[in-house]
């Protein structure tokens, strides 16, 4: 884990130079143990080190060939680098560091870029640079787990793990219209955006390839299998055995490390078969939960119950209802805006455990591949009510009821009956989001033309009779990446702590999204698979329990002592004065909302927002000074060009 930065293409080099330097300073938390800085004629590569393998100087980055031909930065980790360094050393290839990174160099001369990238198990964003050829890869895991954002301009490319750190360099606009659009539907920037113009994220399971004087190349190389071509014949026990069997497996590799590991107890289904796999693979870890004393989602008591069953040293880190209506470290942790309020809760765990562990394992994936949300039974459930309902009464339906929101008992049906009829596009609108603020009025002069492009999406039938499965591979690109990933990868990296996952081992996810929907969702029970095998292995209750999910609850701080903060900043609001909201329907909101009431979630995605902005208006006097020297350089890559 590690933050990356660099600059491709362009003169002079010295300036470069500096501006991969700036981005370094503003990746500094996410490696604490070192940084590094290589020149080309062409290229700048920086690196910010957290040391998790060959804590060694030797491990140090940017890594080079002997030659210098190959160079690269990379965060993240390759979980099978031993198999594959023992094909390279096999082939002739002379390893001088027992690092994963230096598989990424060898495997680049022995293998080529693409060949290199299939054989990858882990998680990763990493560019590579070929000094022979000119040419420049930028390469994002499969999942996205490791986040890559790029800016390019006059043939010049630019790259950081985080989008401020492109800004604080100069390479990025100032706020994009859609991005906040973006982020008052969802509260968080989606894939496709970024909250600066002018800056991308490197999609998920993608490669960029950048050569001079052309425009950057991408392509996709890894989609999981389809649900069309599930495993028939199988029987739920044997899912059950061969699930099991990857799990071990992939929590295994996951221990890899030459620093401590914990692993994250949350008291639920996904956590608990982790530490159990932690516990039968005989591995020394200790078990962390975050606690909120008196909030009905608190989960201390089955989590503490969970450790017992299963024999793993456990440590409870409370987060106090004290807590002050101070988001500096939420706002610091994530380059974007990001509003996910478990966020909160996350930071804090992670700075307690980075005391004690470098790596923390977690059960997130489990949900999402094995079909543990309610959502998931509901667009079951509405696919079947599409399937059976006759292709003239759909379209009936759709023309009938399309922008109607009933009320009362009947609201669910109606829904069921949206989805199965209108697909895809009538789940993503069921939400109020963005038309909401518009209604309300809260909207300022610079959004009047912003749109999200899910409520694009069209209403149909066809999709309805396939919704579940159109919404999981609409998911996989939506919030699973930009809420679920982003989340976990900023608070742990603010603290430099190694966040791993083993439900999201490539061959468990693609094991789990080959398997049917009728064995994923066995009598419609939601994750049935890991529910059995938890009863099998930890006991009845934690396979029995109801998902209550990692939630802090703001909505009531709100109300209650973070109210008069609230008030203040809209009454002084830096986004109205600058036009992206109107204050009043929202003071409007907060005065009727009582203490001991959970306030609005618009509430709280202001709050979050006009932070951020704070935050990026008072660094912005050094960044002007730093973007007027980068247009000199940016002049001479376009002449550079030209010539």
């Amino acid at each position: 884990m590690c933050g990356i930065a660099g600059v491709i293409g362009g003169h002079p080099t010295e300036d470069a130079q500096a501006a991969v330097e700036t981005m370094l300073a503003a990746l500094a938390h996410r490696g604490p143990n070192g940084a590094g800085v290589e020149c080309w004629s062409e290229a700048v590569l920086g690196h910010r080190r957290l040391a998790i393998f060959d804590l060694s100087d030797a491990g140090r980055q940017p890594m080079c060939t002997e030659d210098r031909r190959v160079a690269v930065v990379f965060n993240g980790a390759i979980y099978n680098f031993g198999e594959l360094r023992a094909q390279l050393e096999g082939a002739g290839h002379r390893f001088r560091t027992r690092t994963d990174t230096e598989v990424l160099i060898h495997g680049f001369r022995e293998w080529g870029i693409d060949e290199l990238v299939a054989r990858l198990r882990g998680m990763y964003a990493f560019v590579l640079w070929d000094d022979v050829a000119h040419r420049c890869y930028l390469v994002r895991d499969r999942l996205g787990k490791k986040p890559l954002y790029f800016a390019f301009r006059n043939g010049q490319l630019a790259f950081a793990s985080t989008a401020r750190a492109l800004r604080q360099a100069g390479f990025a606009g100032d706020i994009d219209a859609g991005a906040v659009a973006d982020f008052f539907e969802f509260g968080y920037v989606t894939e496709r955006r970024c909250i600066y113009q002018g800056v991308e994220k490197v999609p998920i399971a993608s490669i960029i390839e950048w050569r001079p004087g052309g425009e950057p190349q991408r392509r996709t190389y890894w989609h999981p299998p389809s649900k069309a071509s599930s495993k028939r014949g199988i029987s739920f026990g044997e899912a059950v055995e061969r699930t099991e069997h990857l799990l071990l497996a992939s929590t295994a590799r996951r221990l890899q490390a030459d620093v401590p590991v914990g692993a994250l107890l949350s008291g639920g289904v996904d956590s608990g078969l982790v530490c159990w796999a932690v516990k039968t693979l005989g591995a020394d870890v200790k078990a962390f939960t975050i606690g909120t004393p008196g909030h009905p989602a608190d989960e201390t008591s089955d989590a503490v119950s969970t450790a017992r069953d299963i024999g793993i040293e456990h440590e409870v880190l409370e987060l106090s209802s004290d807590v002050p209506a101070d988001l500096s470290e939420l706002i610091a942790a994530y380059g974007e805006p990001f509003a996910c309020s478990s966020a909160i809760g996350m930071l804090h765990l992670s700075r307690a455990v980075a005391r004690s562990a470098t790596v923390l394992l977690t059960g997130d994936g489990g949900d999402d591949f094995f079909l543990g949300y309610p959502r998931h039974r509901y667009l079951r459930l509405a696919q079947s009510i599409g399937r059976l309902t006759p292709e003239v009464a759909g379209r009936g339906w759709i023309s009938m009821h399309r922008g109607v929101r009933p009320r009362g008992p009947l609201r669910r049906l109606a829904h069921f009956i949206d989805y199965g009829v209108g697909g895809l596009g009538a789940f993503v609108n069921a939400r109020d989001g963005l038309p909401a603020y518009r209604s309300m009025g809260i909207l300022g002069e610079r959004m009047r033309d912003a749109s999200v492009a899910e409520r694009s999406i069209p209403w149909s039938h066809d999709s309805g009779r396939r919704v579940l499965a159109e919404y999981l591979e609409h998911d996989r690109h939506g919030q699973f990446v930009a809420e679920y990933l982003t989340k976990v990868d900023g608070a742990t990296m603010y603290h430099a702590l190694e966040a791993r996952a083993p439900f999201m081992d490539q061959e468990l996810i693609e094991y789990a999204w080959s398997l049917p929907v009728d064995i994923l969702m066995h009598g419609y029970r939601l994750k049935p698979v890991l529910r059995a095998l938890a009863q099998r292995r930890i006991g009845l209750r934690v396979a029995r329990g109801r998902k209550r999910g990692f939630t802090i609850p703001v909505e009531h701080w709100i109300a209650g002592p973070w109210r008069r903060t609230l008030e203040a900043r809209l009454h002084e609001s830096q986004l109205a004065r600058e036009g992206w909201i109107q204050p009043t329907p929202l003071l409007r909101e907060l005065a009727s909302t009582a203490p001991g009431e959970a306030a609005s979630q618009r509430l709280w995605y202001f709050f979050v927002l006009e932070e951020w902005l704070r935050a990026e208006r008072a660094t912005q006097g050094v960044r002007e000074f730093r973007e007027s020297r980068l247009a000199t350089t940016f002049v001479s890559a376009e002449r550079s060009n030209q010539m």
